[in-house]
């Protein structure tokens, strides 16, 4: 996989010039072709067994609604509402300070830093122009808040995967993440405080939004943590998005539907890789893969704390290669599952790390 990847990406010089879905399906051909000692329709079956666990399934249940819950969301209207809320009731002063609280909000409801950060940052730009902040700065008060967002979202590709492969809560991982990163959002937020302190102070044009497009994202946020399951979570998520979406006209039916679609659309790439990297890491587990690596892994890890930074460190060089927090989490998911239980690690804490 790294050999394809890597190799592709640095004769490109773009690491997203090629789908990562080509070479994990040369992985995947690959550890089907080793192990001549096996019959190779053996192999496919253990492949099959592994791409169809029922852990991985549930994973890509949730990735399907989370996909769906986002678009419905995003096309009823919420984020614009969102945005338009938090930028009203901010004082103009602290423009940028907010920009990163609405950023960190946002990616908490819709589970994606990406799309916070594609629907942040040309209002950013534009405070920028008006105040005279450097837009970089600006740019970074988003990113820094849709980064924070998407760590802890419990519709978060990274947290679906992560408390999946660990058999975790979702609400327990949260809780155990916002503890480590409410003190470094309190400073960030406090940053952009200092740094904006003599920006020019400006009146944005009226901003208008409905509250009520608001509270799926709200009642998502509250059922979650009120340790709902994730799946009813969110339908009702769907569903108010769509009830909000029919009665304001939104969308129709049809527009309901398409949203939906391409919701899950979006999502694909991320359920086939999930799909191949399963089969492809029980392939080598049944081979004797993970008990290699384990083995030699296990050497240097003398305590719980030093089995913690071999995860960390193990799932950090997979995403500098990968360039994809998501298929780092899960390619790394089952190994750091091993090492956790030879340490009786608590679930959350290893999600939480990776």
């Amino acid at each position: 996989f790294l050999l394809v990847y890597l190799g592709t990406s640095i004769i490109a010089k773009d690491f997203y010039a090629v789908s990562v879905i080509v070479p994990f399906l040369v992985a995947a051909l690959t550890a089907l072709i080793m192990n001549r000692k096996v019959k190779f329709d053996e192999k496919v079956e253990v492949f099959c067994r592994g791409a169809g666990n029922t852990n991985i399934l549930l994973m890509i249940l949730i990735f399907i609604l989370a996909g769906a819950f986002a678009e419905v969301a995003k096309n009823m209207g919420a984020v614009d509402s969102t945005v338009n809320l938090g930028l009203s009731l901010l004082p103009s002063s602290l423009l940028i300070p907010g920009m990163f609280i609405i950023g960190c909000f946002i990616a908490l409801s819709i589970g994606t830093s990406m799309g916070t950060i594609v629907a942040l940052v040309p209002i950013a730009v534009g405070i920028a122009d008006k105040t005279g902040i450097a837009t970089a700065l600006a740019v970074g008060a988003v990113v820094s808040g849709a980064m924070f967002g998407d760590n802890l979202s419990i519709i978060s590709d990274t947290t679906i995967a992560a408390t999946r492969t660990q058999g975790c809560e979702m609400k327990d991982k949260f809780k155990m993440n916002f503890i480590i990163v409410l003190p470094a959002a309190i400073i960030t937020a406090l940053i952009f405080m200092v740094l904006t302190r003599n920006a020019n102070v400006v009146s944005l044009d009226s901003l208008s939004f409905n509250i009520f497009k608001i509270l799926p994202y709200i009642i998502v946020i509250i059922t979650a943590l009120l340790g709902v399951d994730v799946i009813i979570v969110l339908l009702l998520g769907i569903l108010s998005s769509g009830i909000i979406g029919f009665i304001f006209g939104s969308f129709d039916l049809l527009g309901l539907f398409n949203s939906i679609s391409d919701g899950i659309a979006g999502m694909s790439e991320l359920i086939i890789i999930s799909l191949l990297i399963a089969g492809t890491i029980e392939i080598i587990k049944f081979n004797g893969g993970i008990d290699f690596i384990l083995n030699k892994g296990l050497k240097n890890f003398k305590s719980k704390r030093g089995a913690e930074y071999g995860i960390a460190t193990l799932v950090s060089l997979v995403d500098i290669c990968t360039a994809n927090n998501t298929v780092a989490i899960v390619t790394v998911g089952p190994i750091a599952k091993n090492i956790s239980n030879e340490f009786e690690l608590e679930p959350k804490r290893v999600a939480g790390i990776m």
